[in-house]
Formats: C-alpha cells, structure tokens, sequence
C-alpha cells in the first residue's frame, strides 16, 4: 500500500492506496504549526486508526502547495515510517504538458487534477476544484494543460459576506429552499449558493464557448463540490477522491 498525500492551504488530506482503490483516508488541518514528531505522531495515529500498520505503507508520494511546512512533514515521514517520499514536482513524470505563459507558477494540486482527468478519460476536460478558491483548468485532447481560472472559493466568498459587514451574521452555507430569502439567514444563503451555482455555470459555458467545444468533460472535486454538482447539468461527474487518485497515478508513471 502507498500513502498519498495532498496538502492543501487549507487541509492536509492522505489517501491509503491498494492499487487503484482508497482504502482509507482521512484529514488535519494546514495551518496548525507542527513539529515532525507532532505530524509523525499525527500520522501513525490515524494509520492505526484505519486498520493499517505503519510498515504495511511500502512508498509515500506528495502534493504540496504549502512549501514552509514541507521540512518538518518530510522529516516526520522518513523518521517515522522510514520511506524517503517523493514530492511531485520539478523532474517528475506527469505525462501532461504545461503549455501556460509561466509553467513554473503552475502549482502541484493543479497538475495532478488534469493528470487525473487526462489520462482517466483521455479527451479534452475541465476540472473543477472547489476548494479555498476554486479553480477550473482545462486540459486539451492532447495533454496540454492549457488555460484556468480561479475565483474565490465558495466559503472565502460568504466570510466575505458577513465578515465585511456590521449587521449580517455567520452562516451555514446550504442552499435554502427557495431563492426567495424571507429572511437574513436564508436570503445570505440563497445570494451565496445560488449566486455560486450562477458563477460555476457560466465560466463552464464561457470557456467551452471560447474554446469552440461543447463536447469538453467537466468533472468537479472538493469539499462542497458534491453539493454544487447536484444543482448543474454542466458537471459531467464528481469524484471526491481525485487528488488521491491523480497522485496514484503520476506515482505509477514514475515507478514503471
């Protein structure tokens, strides 16, 4: 078995792989400070937790877009499982081509997220990712990841809302009954939701208009994917482990 791991801005998730299925998985927070001792600690906690034995995990593959915790979480892998990881990067073997102006500032998420959807259905394919901001990256039939846009992230965006303004309080971000608010609470939750859903449409339609392709895969991931996916006919699928699964395999490319 492997463990992947995705960190995140927000959240480190970790996969446990048997071939090709999640076994297992689970999740802690980025922005908590840890030493590697507190992270291997952390780790093996939730290997156990799972059913799993630390020397049952044979390799361990990384994607990070968090470079100030990488030290101590690495540290925390060779110390505590004795595998030396491989972090997805510079060198690494993605099978995808970064065809954007600046290839560099791509960042590891974004590279496993159109890996995952090229080589899973080998057409043309927009990924969207709701997480902190949500991303939409394209990826063309042949393999070059081409175009994307990112806007703010569903709760960044209702923070915004009530963090911004004396009166209006915290919500809970659900889709209320109706758009028609006959209240604060719901009439916040209609404007974020539904104004969500508006926004997700239209950038789908927009850059399948301006590609020239209606044919193009649109496949959703993320926390609060799931629940947008089900109000849009534009989402094609939505795969809660995809990052898990994008990792898995770039991690088969370079192991061949």
């Amino acid at each position: 078995m492997i463990l992947v791991v995705d960190i995140g801005n927000t959240n480190i998730s970790m996969g446990i792989m048997d071939g090709d299925e999640v076994v297992g998985n689970f999740r802690f927070t980025t922005k908590t400070p840890r030493t590697s001792d507190e992270f291997g600690i952390c780790i093996n906690t939730l290997l156990f937790k799972s059913g799993i034995k630390a020397e049952e995990i044979s390799d361990v593959i990384i994607s990070s877009v968090v470079p100030k915790i990488m030290y101590s979480f690495n540290n925390s892998i060779r110390k505590y499982l004795n595998i030396e990881p491989i972090i997805i990067g510079a060198g690494i073997k993605t099978g995808i081509m970064i065809n954007t102006d600046n290839p560099k500032e791509v960042g590891a998420d974004r590279i496993v997220s159109v890996a995952y959807a090229y080589h899973t259905y080998h057409k043309a394919c927009i990924v969207v990712d709701f997480g902190t901001a949500t991303t939409f990256d394209y990826v063309s039939d042949e393999g070059e990841f081409r175009y994307t846009v990112i806007a703010p992230g569903i709760e960044i965006s209702a923070q915004a809302l009530y963090g911004q303004t004396a009166k209006l309080p915290e919500i809970e971000i659900k889709k209320p009954a109706s758009i028609l608010g006959r209240n604060t609470i719901t009439g916040m939750q209609a404007g974020v939701v539904y104004g969500y859903i508006g926004l997700v449409e239209y950038i789908i339609k927009k850059m399948k208009e301006e590609l020239g392709n209606d044919d193009i895969y649109v496949i959703s991931t993320g926390g609060l994917g799931r629940s947008i996916t089900k109000e849009t006919d534009l989402i094609d699928v939505y795969e809660p482990y995809l990052a898990f699964k994008g990792i898995k395999i770039i991690y088969d490319r370079n192991k061949r």
